[in-house]
């Protein structure tokens, strides 16, 4: 698909010009040189999401990514630690590791032969005599990636040597990431590598945001399919089939958080439910575990929340996480109008099988590559990308809901499900890291 440049951004790249409280300008989900820029001023410089710690459980066990341009291993070395290393041989700069996911000791570069090890130390070279004295092994292992922290087992990582911790970068959407993990009664969960749904589409990056304001037209085929079903408590798909959590009427919320984030927020739509959700639960040998080992680790009253919200956050990490429903979602810009999306169903440790069943089977009905929800997503995307490039008017409108924001003593903002608060977020957080020196 082409693509083209505005003449908005001229030489000066006036990307402050391009953002404005309730619009966008267009050419930012089309033009080149927009995300050439954006790959060095954001997937560059701010933190990414990079895997969940359960991705590589054992020594040696590897993952390959991509973090912006760069390919990137994800190995847990001899001590325990998961280290990303940038996937290219410090001679000539072939990749180093081609397998996607696997177990090694070592990696050795097919062109000529230098070994590594999982800590990224170069360990082997051919020839070695060839080298005068001042070649030195040290000065020569693999490129770490400069900065790696942790949340509850979710791994991000940056590019940039210096900027804002982790903790400050997440700030309050660290309680909604929690409504995930503590869906397990032992507060862990599990990412399988190679349990994945692939998704390519052409169109921008940036078109995946949490949307409150769709599902009653893009997926209003599935929700008739919903009213007929019974409910499936247990999966966060099987949520929405308890009542429309898309109406204005309804408590759930739109909201967003400092730095980008932004979810859609259902836990007060949920709540009334929790009852009737620990009920049909209790009807399986599995269930009757899984709530009586939620209440001993969370109290009565907590326990009944997470089991209500289904450990679905559905939150935007700004710029490539999203956990929705019962999936961990990555967001890999390909170029201007191609986008590839990788979905990891979670898994909860502590329970019984038939939970992550259902949970799994929940995840394959909407999101998976023959699902009834997904598709859908994909498809609107691409024909909102093909408008972009016509539209001689190029402003695009994110003033929905403006006039009933509310404010919260986290740093929060708030309206109903279908305004768009999560958007203006995600818009201005791209404003201020493309402005920023």
């Amino acid at each position: 698909m082409s693509t083209t440049k505005s003449n908005i951004i001229g030489t000066d790249r006036d990307y402050g010009s391009l953002v404005k409280e309730d619009r966008v300008h267009s050419s930012i989900f089309t033009d080149e040189s927009v995300f050439e820029d954006e790959m060095e001023r954001i997937f560059h410089k701010t933190w990414l999401f990079a895997l969940h710690e359960s991705e590589v459980p054992k020594k040696g066990d590897f993952k390959l990514l991509k973090l912006g341009r760069f390919p990137v291993i994800a190995v847990r070395d001899e001590n325990e630690e998961v280290q990303l290393m940038i996937n290219r041989c410090r001679h000539r700069g072939a990749q180093v590791c081609e397998a996607t996911q696997g177990n090694a000791k070592s990696f050795q570069c097919w062109y000529h032969g230098w070994t590594y090890n999982t800590k990224g130390d170069l360990v082997g070279v051919t020839g070695e005599e060839a080298y005068d004295k001042t070649f030195d092994a040290k000065d020569h292992g693999l490129t770490k990636v400069a900065r790696v922290d942790n949340y509850r087992g979710f791994i991000f990582a940056s590019h940039s040597k210096e900027g804002q911790s982790l903790d400050d970068y997440l700030g309050p959407a660290k309680k909604f990431i929690d409504i995930l993990i503590d869906a397990s009664p032992t507060s862990e969960i599990e990412v399988k590598p190679g349990v994945v749904s692939k998704t390519m589409y052409r169109g921008n990056w940036k078109q995946i945001g949490m949307d409150g304001y769709h599902p009653h037209y893009v997926h209003v085929s599935v929700f008739k399919i919903f009213s007929k079903r019974e409910s499936t408590t247990g999966s966060a798909v099987g949520a929405i089939h308890l009542e429309d959590p898309f109406a204005d009427s309804s408590p759930s919320l739109t909201r967003g958080f400092p730095n980008g984030h932004a979810a859609l927020d259902f836990r007060f739509q949920r709540l009334p439910h929790a009852k009737a959700n620990i009920e049909e639960l209790q009807q399986t040998e599995d269930g009757r575990k899984y709530v009586e080992d939620m209440i001993e680790r969370y109290g009565q009253e907590h326990a009944e929340e997470l089991i209500a919200w289904h450990g679905d956050p559905h939150l935007g990490v700004f710029p490539n996480l999203q956990l929705i429903h019962d999936h961990i979602r990555v967001v890999i810009p390909v170029s201007p109008s191609e986008t590839q999306v990788l979905m990891y169903p979670v898994f909860l440790k502590g329970v019984g099988q038939e939970i992550n069943n259902k949970r799994l089977r929940s995840h394959e009905a909407f999101y998976g590559p023959a699902s009834n929800g997904s598709p859908d997503d994909a498809e609107i995307f691409e024909r909102v990308q093909r408008g972009l490039e016509g539209d001689p008017d190029r402003w695009v409108m994110l003033a929905r809901g403006m006039n009933r924001e509310k404010s919260d003593s986290d740093g929060t903002v708030s309206a109903l499900i279908s305004d768009e608060i999560t958007q203006r977020a995600q818009m201005q957080e791209w404003k201020r890291l493309m402005t920023e020196d």
